[in-house]
């Protein structure tokens, strides 16, 4: 069984979380910035405490993430006395600095989004460890195609890079943008990122298809 760590992003009703029991999960994601999945931290309070009841078929415990584009402190502080998450997901122009006072002050994990340019110059390996290593101290490194939420995937000969990157600074890289079904055993043969996240690859008109997350997770965990 490969060992990568499996994200589903964006859910939005109980219906869906119920039909992730069983399934060898590890993180499931809501959104709270601007986006047609975003919820409110009222629904989230409810899916959160749905999560809670699930099996995970190793007997690991599913976390929840949250994720955010610019959230100020306060903002999070209020959100998480309703929606207890347990990962901050950042996904703005947050610095280094607030992404560990948002650890410390409220006792959660966070994780830093890279957006990956294509064909942005320089040498990969370079461009990642700088961008990365004032973000010492973060719990994990996640990368997306730029602009979020795409749908499309971005050069994953610079996985590589992000990778080496990441485990200087002693944490996990995700990979999100653009995964489904058809396309992530390709990404964990060739360049074996720690986690992966997706979202709009395991949607059918807009909704989550449980047939179609199955089907990843099982591709996930066969590599």
């Amino acid at each position: 069984m490969n060992s990568a760590r499996l994200k589903i992003c964006g859910l939005m009703d109980v219906e869906t979380v119920r039909q992730l029991n069983g399934l060898p999960i590890d993180e499931i994601g809501f959104v709270f910035a601007k986006s047609r999945r975003q919820i409110s931290p009222q629904l989230a309070a409810l899916l959160i405490d749905e999560v809670k009841q699930l099996v995970h078929p190793e007997g690991n415990v599913h976390r929840t993430v949250g994720v955010f584009v610019n959230a100020t402190l306060e903002d999070l502080r209020e959100l998480l006395a309703i929606a207890p998450l347990d990962v901050i997901q950042l996904h703005g122009d947050e610095p280094p600095e607030l992404c560990r006072e948002i650890k410390q002050s409220l006792q959660v994990q966070v994780w830093k989004v890279f957006s990956v340019q294509d064909g942005s110059g320089g040498r990969p390996e370079t461009k990642a460890a700088e961008l990365l290593e004032p973000y010492r101290g973060v719990d994990a490194v996640l990368i997306d195609t730029a602009g979020g939420g795409t749908g499309k995937t971005f050069d994953w000969t610079k996985v590589i890079a992000y990778q080496e990157a990441a485990h200087r600074l002693g944490v996990p890289l995700y990979v999100a943008g653009g995964l489904q079904p058809d396309n992530v055993s390709e990404l964990l043969k060739i360049y074996s990122p720690d986690g992966v996240d997706v979202s709009s690859g395991v949607e059918t008109n807009g909704k989550k298809d449980i047939a179609k997350i199955r089907e990843f997770v099982e591709r996930v965990k066969q590599g």
